[in-house]
């Protein structure tokens, strides 16, 4: 199927052309309009995007110049439907080019032509493919076997990668369905802070309802992917693993598992790839008297719906994304909500944060072809490689709270909206303006509805430092002691505790984490030394800040991958293992990366750092860079162990 027969034919009539152009983003419009003419002048006329204001939703361009892009397209489309919906030819790679420094109003360096071309997904093959298996017989793929642990949305990814290729494996999962972060995290106001249009398989697109979907449309989008790919029939639900093990005679791991209720059992496996992820496991704060609260208390990734909040007393600890969204939504039910804070979150405004994608939107994206793929990157650029500069760091720069002059200039646009919104509160302003800099924890993305909740009679934000949890409340450090109905925890997951709570055990039987001794570490966040034919997906340094969506590493990652299964396949091998050497370096170049970001700076604790303060899951790069990095596995990388097991 071509690009073009992805699209449905236009048979609108000439004012139901109209109304869907108003909701139009020009500068992807007008790069469709060289697709649907071939005509490249639409875009080497005067209306052009501004690189200096491409945050602006229409790259800066004036409202009269909007206007008459929308008159242009009108002609245009109406000489498409009308011609059948036929394209002439596929614009040259040169014009595609043009067409890019277009989008973003300046020119991209050339280096970054292949990575462009995969994530426009111009081409009729997949974007992220990965080497062909071609010349490898299918017995000898029969005869090779996988386990997948977790059905998130890594694990569907790699189920269907290997079926593409006629791999067998069994994937394993904890929970009652797919869908990872989607089915664990239940909570009120629970939705994703990229827009869905990148936030999305590439190979996949769907007919998202929101800008930025809830949980339950996210959810649905992994469930269709399960089953429109028949992958559903290979999970083992209700079952977790206990621990792998390495055996260096035959090269294979030993995957013991439990299903719920069930006897131990042991999979054999060729291959493990561990698409855990990285926020499933709720992490509990090491308070005093925890366990003695006599009311009601739960992690907000494990919330109770058999509770009803209302005209309760709700304490809620912790300040982070997951109390962002749930505080709006529990608020009105309460008779009080107290948020015990230790740090306020930065906040990225979008005023369409929680609204439906307009009909007309919808209508552009699912009939005018490659609209769809100049939209999507132009969101990819403006949140990723057109972020990155303002959380780096600069080495001169001494100002306070800030990192850099870019820094700068962000800290005070985000400071200017909190300002503004809570001008009429300031006793709550007083407690609303992080003093880290932008960047150096999670940033959240905000309409407004959690800087309204926070001024609502019913909700108050302690900052007096929590001492101990008593059986009736919360005790401060002042000696202040507040009775509460529930306590709700929005603490976070256990981030950097990669693989846990499984036993991994590798080369000579040394258990992974003993390996690691708190800070996880992995070869392009994917091969470990010394854990042959393990692959992490999500793994170390593998997330990302400010630039881009998890589902794209996870692409590259799984690319990665299967080019490694295709060397073990190709070549007869066994085994094979990242030497220890190109680990090191790597990860070397990872810490210099990040200590120049502003997560990795002294001062600033997340769930980015360890306990002991290094950045254990954050990539400090380009897009591009981890894009290239992941292309395909290079052999001198690796040490490869034949059929017959030898010496090592």
């Amino acid at each position: 199927m071509t690009q073009a027969d992805a699209y449905l034919p236009i048979t609108a009539s000439d004012e139901e052309l109209r109304t869907a152009l108003e909701t139009a983003h020009v500068p992807s419009l007008m790069n469709a309009l060289v697709h649907l003419s071939g005509d490249i002048g639409h875009i080497r006329g005067d209306i052009k995007p501004i690189a200096a204001l491409f945050q602006d939703p229409q790259g800066g361009i004036p409202p009269a110049d909007q206007a008459r892009a929308r008159a242009i397209a009108l002609d245009v489309l109406r000489a498409y439907r009308d011609g059948g919906s036929r394209l002439p030819a596929r614009p040259s790679d040169e014009a595609i080019e043009e067409m890019t420094d277009y989008l973003i109003g300046e020119g991209v360096p050339r280096d970054y032509k292949d990575f462009l071309h995969a994530e426009l997904g111009m081409e009729e093959q997949d974007p992220y493919a990965h080497a062909s298996f071609d010349g490898i017989p299918m017995a000898a793929r029969a005869a090779f076997h996988v386990v997948i642990i977790g059905a998130g949305m890594s694990g569907i990814l790699a189920a269907i990668r290997l079926d593409q290729e006629h791999i067998p494996y069994t994937i394993i999962e904890k929970n009652a369905e797919v869908g990872g972060t989607w089915w664990q995290n239940q909570y009120p106001g629970c939705r994703v802070d990229n827009q869905n249009h990148i936030y999305s398989y590439s190979f996949e697109p769907y007919d998202w309802p929101f800008w930025y979907s809830n949980r339950q449309v996210l959810f649905d989008y992994f469930n269709h992917c399960a089953d429109k790919y028949g992958i559903r029939a290979k999970i083992r639900f209700h079952t977790t693993v206990d621990s792998a093990r390495f055996d260096e005679a035959s090269g294979h791991w030993t995957v013991a598992v439990r299903s719920q209720g069930g006897a131990p059992e042991e999979i054999e496996a060729n291959v493990v790839i561990s698409a855990v992820g990285q926020l499933n496991r709720p992490r509990w704060p090491s308070i005093t008297g925890r366990e003695s609260f006599e009311g009601v208390a739960f992690h907000s990734g494990e919330w109770r719906h058999d509770i009803d909040l209302t005209g309760k007393r709700i304490g809620v600890v912790g300040t982070g994304a997951s109390a962002f969204q749930f505080v709006p939504e529990i608020a009105p039910l309460a008779s009080e909500v107290v948020i015990f804070q230790r740090t306020p979150p930065w906040m990225a405004p979008q005023p369409i944060y929680r609204q439906p994608i307009p009909d007309g939107k919808h209508w552009l994206l699912t009939h005018v072809p490659f609209y769809r793929q100049w939209y999507r990157f132009s969101l990819f650029w403006r949140s990723s490689e057109g972020m990155l500069k303002s959380v780096t760091v600069d080495p001169e720069w001494v100002e306070a709270g800030s990192v850099s002059a870019a820094n700068e200039r962000m800290r005070a646009t985000l400071t200017s909206y909190i300002t503004r919104t809570l001008q009429d509160a300031p006793e709550v302003l007083e407690h609303a303006i992080p003093d880290y800099p932008p960047g150096g924890k999670r940033m959240v993305v905000d309409d407004g509805n959690w800087l309204r909740a926070l001024q609502r009679d019913n909700v108050r934000i302690e900052v007096d430092p929590i001492a101990s949890i008593t059986p009736t409340g919360i005790s401060t450090v002042s000696g202040h002691t507040e009775a509460f109905d529930v306590i709700i925890y929005a603490t976070g997951f256990q981030a950097s505790a990669f693989l846990m709570p499984m036993a991994v055990y590798g080369l000579g039987g040394v258990e992974l984490h003993d390996q690691w001794a708190g800070t996880a570490r992995a070869y392009k966040g994917i091969s470990i030394p010394g854990y042959p034919n393990l692959f992490t997906l999500y793994g170390p340094n593998t997330n990302i800040v400010v630039n881009g969506s998890t589902i794209f590493f996870a692409e590259c990652e799984m690319r990665y991958v299967m080019g490694c299964l295709r060397l073990l396949l190709a070549e007869g091998k066994i085994s094979m293992d990242v030497r220890r050497e190109a680990h090191d370096a790597y990860n070397e170049r990872i810490d210099r990366g990040n200590a120049l970001m502003a997560w990795g700076t002294s001062g600033v604790t997340s769930w980015y750092k360890n306990v002991d303060g290094h950045v254990t899951q954050n990539w400090p790069f380009t897009l591009r860079e981890f894009w290239t990095q992941t292309r395909e596995p290079d052999r001198g990388d690796y040490e490869f162990v034949e059929r017959r097991a030898t010496a090592r």
